[in-house]
């Protein structure tokens, strides 16, 4: 018998010249490319996920000050899976096993349970369909409360975006376009939330009008989108030649963060930017903003699209 790989099951979809890679760890986006191009900074399929790339986040994304909250007048205390910044981060079905439910040449359907535990006592159903379409690769994400009482829910999705090959400091020559008035300051140790202000007083991080990243260096979460007619904001990432990457959602997401991969992965620094549509804003467990309440026996549901320029 074969041994699973480490990113877990491999399912691969082609259609419309795109080319996706999804990994049952996590209902992981560990590949996109389209004619032959990446789109997206993957990994091999048989190594733990570095740095979330294309990982799930739910039932919240980014990171919990402390790893405490209160919802509802009750005190919960999660494990600090960041202990250099003493948070929670990233949720807790990043690193679940998904089961395929429905595939075929052009979707999958991944599901899993998250059970009650300790700092997050609910039980909470995700499914996370895949599909293949003419704009490219569309990530739709259902919860759904399995649980007697409400649950504190957000919804976020971790890709890396390349505009060009990656490699040591590539981002730095693409153009980037972020049409969005607000941007949330994070703190540069812990990077938590350290208040939400007009991007026009932080002209550094002002993208309305596409422009090279240079070294700017990310880790902010955008909102006050300008929204298309139909509701949709996107964030559009292009290199030298034009050819360029986008991603966009509805309006069941109103944060993106940003975040210019200035860790290190295998030595490389700046080699993709992630580029994270979510629900909620970082530490939303604590501040409520955008947090979603899901009422027992009911679901919300989020998703985006990625897609070549």
């Amino acid at each position: 018998m074969a041994r699973t790989p480490l990113s877990g099951e491999q399912c691969i979809l082609q259609a419309f010249g795109y080319r996706a890679e999804i990994a049952t760890v996590g209902a992981t986006v560990r590949g996109l490319s389209h004619e032959g191009r990446e789109l997206v900074a993957g990994f091999d399929a048989d190594r733990v996920r570095p740095a979330m790339r294309g990982a799930l986040l739910v039932p919240w994304p980014n990171r919990v000050a402390d790893g405490r909250y209160a919802f509802q007048g009750e005190i919960h205390r999660l494990p600090l899976d960041e202990p250099e910044t003493g948070t929670a981060v990233h949720g807790l079905v990043a690193w679940s096993s998904f089961l395929a439910t429905e595939v075929d040449a052009e979707s999958i359907t991944l599901e899993t349970t998250l059970e009650p535990r300790p700092g997050y006592p609910w039980r909470l159903r995700v499914r996370a369909v895949f599909r293949l379409e003419p704009g490219g690769l569309r990530q739709e994400i259902r919860v759904h409360n399995d649980s007697d009482r409400a649950a504190p829910v957000g919804i976020g999705g971790h890709p890396y975006l390349l505009a060009g090959p990656a490699g040591d400091g590539a981002i730095d020559g693409w153009e980037l376009e972020v049409d969005a008035a607000e941007v949330l300051l994070t703190s540069r140790q812990r990077m938590l939330p350290e208040g939400l202000v007009a991007v026009d007083e932080h002209p550094e991080l002002d993208f309305r009008i596409p422009h090279r990243i240079g070294r700017t260096r990310f880790n902010n979460s955008y909102t006050g989108w300008r929204r298309s007619p139909e509701g949709t904001a996107a964030v559009e990432l292009r290199g030298p030649d034009g050819s360029g990457v986008r991603i966009a959602w509805d309006r069941r997401c109103d944060w993106a963060h940003l975040y210019s991969s200035d860790e290190p992965v295998d030595g490389i620094r700046r080699m993709a930017l992630a580029v994270e549509p979510m629900t909620c804003p970082p530490d939303a467990l604590n501040s409520g903003r955008g947090l979603l309440t899901v009422d027992p026996g009911r679901s919300t549901d989020a998703g985006w699209l990625l897609g070549a320029l």
